[in-house]
């Protein structure tokens, strides 16, 4: 997503609560700006985690430089988009299918 990177890593230990982190690192900007995104981030996570989070789940948002500009809305969206797209099976490729990989595709 533009104004993020949403990690999400299950727990399974039963515990149905959600954990939420934020990290901003230094090349976004300086401390105040760091933390005007973090304030965003929680006030976000308020908002749509207690309907779109993952349960047993540990929720990680790692800021971009957008999300000090982003629409409130905007990032709303994405972060339920992220949420719908995290919350779906994992898909096993077959390693001879992948795209790109050091295989010869000659006969």
């Amino acid at each position: 997503m533009p104004g993020f990177v949403l990690l999400v890593r299950p727990r399974d230990d039963g515990d149905p609560t959600m954990g939420m982190g934020f990290t901003v690192t230094k090349k976004i900007g300086n401390a105040v700006i760091r933390n005007r995104i973090k304030r965003r981030f929680r006030a976000l996570a308020r908002e749509v985690l207690p309907l779109s989070g993952l349960a047993e789940a540990d929720h990680i948002l790692i800021g971009r430089a957008p999300a000090l500009t982003r629409d409130f809305a905007a990032l709303g969206d994405e972060l339920r988009k992220a949420l719908r797209k995290a919350a779906k099976p994992p898909v096993d490729i077959d390693p001879s299918e992948r795209r790109g990989g050091r295989e010869s595709r000659r006969p």
